[in-house]
């Protein structure tokens, strides 16, 4: 039998620091409209513990589970770095849990920046209180299987999208945004950007909101064009009730 589905890749690169900083304080919305609308996972996977202060940021560590075993998910946390990520392919499987208080709180610990996981956790009360960001599909008591096999390192999906070991993610409530290392420093500029002329939209209602009223009609006006629809008076009028 081969190694496929059995393996752990021990070494990838992770982006430089300053790479990853470079989209602190961005909201996933504005990184995911500069990538075409099309990074963003599935809205399945939540951010549990929305009270924490900390934005989800920082590289990824890949890890692929059999449907409800977590024994490669004990190995990832022995092996991640300060600043990881970890992402847990599960399969979207929750009829059991693949993680909870003591392996989260270990992660925490260790400086993991956030947990990622395509399936479910448990011990909701603990893991909603922490400050290590926590995204999953449910909750559910139900304990994990400790038999393996599994993948470290290896390209997983994750709410519906490939996630490559080193490629930096991005979440807040909203969701989580990926972005795959080879694009990164492209679109950290362009993330920038979009951050930028949305500050200076607000600061300009803020200022003067009549004044973006009217911008904001003519634009519409504009957009509206192309679809020309009928403006009518009252509805009760036209339909007689």
């Amino acid at each position: 039998m081969s190694g496929i589905g059995n393996r752990i890749f021990t070494e990838f690169k992770r982006p430089a620091r300053e790479l990853i900083e470079a989209f602190r304080d961005i909201p996933s919305s504005n990184i995911n409209d500069e990538m075409n609308r099309l990074y963003c996972m599935h809205e399945s996977i939540r951010l549990i513990n929305p009270n924490t202060s900390k934005q989800l940021i920082g590289s990824a560590f890949t890890v692929k589970v059999p449907l409800g075993d977590n024994l490669f998910f004990h190995q990832a946390l022995d092996m991640a770095q300060p600043g990881d990520v970890i992402v847990v392919d599960g399969g979207g499987y929750c009829n059991r849990s693949l993680a909870g208080e003591i392996m989260l709180k270990f992660a925490q610990y260790k400086g993991i920046a956030g947990i990622v996981v395509d399936g479910c956790l448990r011990d909701y009360d603990a893991l909603s209180r922490m400050e290590m960001p926590i995204y999953c599909v449910g909750i559910t008591p139900e304990g994990p299987y400790k038999n393996g096999p599994g993948e470290i390192g290896a390209p997983v999906a994750c709410g519906g999208q490939v996630v490559f070991p080193g490629d930096i993610l991005v979440g807040d409530p909203d969701g989580i945004v990926v972005i795959h290392k080879e694009d990164a420093a492209e679109m950290a500029e362009f993330a920038q950007k979009k951050k930028s002329g949305e500050d200076k939209v607000f600061a300009t209602m803020d200022a003067d909101w009549r004044a973006y009223a009217d911008k904001h009609a003519a634009s519409t006006k504009k957009r509206m064009e192309g679809h020309m629809p009928e403006f009518y008076g009252s509805f009760a009028e036209k339909y007689n009730r």
